[in-house]
């Protein structure tokens, strides 16, 4: 797994084998942060990265500049890995958390612009993620959420569906909370 921008670009880390979870692909990862860039200035940003798997998303966010990155991950394996890689680099910014984000999100007090989800394509709640999210405190007014997920799904009729995006077998939706909200 490498990182593909900002001050961390190029920097690798060896995701183990036995893991069950899939990196979001370098393509993928590309084309959504350069259509996210459209949307936020990551160097004023405080992101919530929600199922961290390998901790791609979060790496990517921190090395963009994000000013705060908060990772909930439940695998213990995936979270010992996010939590070396956060030692690894020593960035102030990152704090990696084990646990349910199903519990967490609806618990969350502090407020994000990005809240990134990128849940197992296979989770039973997967469909009821935007309304958790759009109707939790931990997305702040005029903050932007983005859901990966399979093609299973469609959110176009969300009220508060903004963009969607496909990259191979990759699927991202994007919503906008209201400013005044």
């Amino acid at each position: 797994m490498r990182i593909i921008t900002g001050k961390y670009r190029g920097r690798h880390f060896d995701v183990p084998r036995t893991f069950k979870a899939r990196p979001t692909t370098d393509f993928a990862k590309e084309n959504i942060f350069n259509v996210l860039r459209g949307y936020l200035d990551f160097e004023d940003c405080r992101a919530l990265d929600l199922f961290g798997g390998t901790g791609s998303i979060s790496l990517e966010l921190l090395s963009r500049g994000c000013t705060r990155v908060v990772t909930v991950e439940m695998d213990r394996q995936h979270f010992q890995f996010i939590q070396r890689c956060a030692r690894t680099l020593d960035d102030e910014a990152w704090l990696p958390l084990c646990g349910d984000v199903l519990k967490f999100v609806p618990r969350c007090r502090e407020q994000f612009d990005l809240v990134f989800a990128d849940p197992p394509y296979a989770l039973e709640q997967l469909a009821a993620l935007p309304d958790m999210v759009m109707g939790s405190t931990c997305l702040a007014p005029g903050g932007l959420f983005v859901l990966e997920h399979g093609k299973e799904h469609s959110f176009a009729d969300h009220p508060l569906f903004v963009d969607h995006r496909q990259y191979g077998s990759v699927n991202f939706s994007l919503f906008k909370r209201p400013d005044g909200q």
